[in-house]
């Protein structure tokens, strides 16, 4: 196990040291793996005090004061901002923010970092603007803020993202330190390699801007990969879509990106499932019908019905390749279209009445996963 020197156990909690999981140097990382001696150290560590970081979490402290500076630095922190953190920790770049910003707000829901946290920013006397919610970030609701600047935990990347730039909350930029491989896919464009349904859904509302690549040397404990830093900033003006209707288009067309649209939309369970779907936004618009007032076998039921009355699932999905050969989309893969294309291709369904989602439901893309 590491033990730390003085300087830099300063650096992550001062008279609160943590005691860290499989980190046996600063300078090289080691596979997972305890022997007996590692649990007893554990076990007398949590005896004086001490708690452990859990890899399985995504706890890893970055503790390089100048990539810390250097990321408040790319953020444009002015001096009247409040900043959204998710996942301060014990709080290194909780301070970098507090000694820019007006004020910070950290999600934060492990409770021995709060108390951590709260004592650090104590001693530097500037407790009264620092908000720390100990809750779910993907759950709770968020207050305003300007901007986030936050060290993501690797396991929620792909849902927090969704929910900053398809939320409510209006903001300037997000300066996020994620994992390397999440990043290339976040940065990707039509034709990469990388390019995925995530790269669609991001940047149809949002630029993403890569700023730089962060060694896994530079955590504690030492995680698996690499990170990468990208800044994410809003567009002032997006495309008039019902973004529920776009992600579940996007699904439908990525769920296989190298797979041409005409085989997608040729395989019978997706023919089946957008059948119902047309018929029941039919039904919806024509009778002012209510789902929520109906039992969802007897939703089923209208559904299965309504289907059989359009003469089934085989002159549906002629239906659907009628509107893919109408712009010669049949032989195009997902992986190669623009947002523009992808919008023109949702807009030639919506024209033949085929939807991907219902929107008589009261559905949410803001923590859905767009991976």
């Amino acid at each position: 196990m590491l033990r730390f020197s003085s300087s830099i156990s300063r650096l992550i909690l001062k008279q609160y040291p943590v005691r860290l999981i499989h980190a046996r140097s600063r300078n090289r990382c080691y596979p997972d793996g305890e022997d007996d001696g590692d649990k007893a150290r554990k076990r007398e560590a949590n005896k004086d005090g001490y708690f452990q970081l859990y890899k399985s979490k995504g706890q890893h402290l970055l503790t390089n004061q100048r990539i810390l500076d250097s990321i408040v630095r790319k953020s444009d922190i002015k001096p009247t901002d409040t900043v959204l953190e998710i996942g301060p920790g014990t709080g290194n770049l909780t301070l970098k923010l507090l000694e820019a910003a007006n004020s910070v707000v950290a999600f934060e829901i492990d409770k021995r970092m709060v108390e951590v946290l709260h004592k650090r920013v104590a001693e530097r006397g500037v407790d009264d603007r620092l908000t720390v919610v100990c809750e779910d970030a993907l759950k709770a609701e968020f207050p305003e803020f300007d901007l986030v600047v936050a060290n993501i935990p690797y396991g929620i990347s792909s849902p927090l993202v969704a929910k900053l730039v398809y939320g409510e909350r209006r903001f300037r930029s997000a300066t996020l330190l994620l994992q390397k491989e999440f990043a290339r896919r976040l940065l990707a464009k039509p034709g990469d390699s990388e390019f995925n349904r995530l790269a669609v859904n991001v940047s149809l509302v949002a630029d993403v801007e890569f700023a730089m690549d962060v060694s896994k040397r530079e955590f504690v404990p030492c995680p698996k990969v690499d990170s990468s830093v990208v800044i994410i900033r809003p567009k002032a003006e997006v495309p008039d879509v019902n973004l529920d209707e776009w992600c579940a288009f996007t699904k439908a067309c990525f769920g296989k990106k190298n797979k041409t649209l005409g085989a997608t939309f040729k395989q019978k369970k997706k023919v089946v499932e957008l059948l119902a779907l047309s018929k029941l936004t039919e039904l919806n618009a024509e009778t002012e019908y209510y789902i929520g007032s109906n039992p969802v076998g007897d939703e089923e039921e209208e559904c299965s019905s309504a289907c059989s009355e359009m003469g089934g699932a085989s002159s549906f999905k002629e239906k659907l390749m009628g509107v893919l050969k109408s712009a010669d989309f049949e032989n195009k893969r997902p992986s190669k279209l623009s947002n523009d294309e992808l919008l023109h291709l949702l807009a030639l369904f919506h024209q033949a009445g085929i939807y991907f989602c219902d929107r008589s439901k009261n559905t949410s893309v803001v923590i859905e996963s767009f991976e």
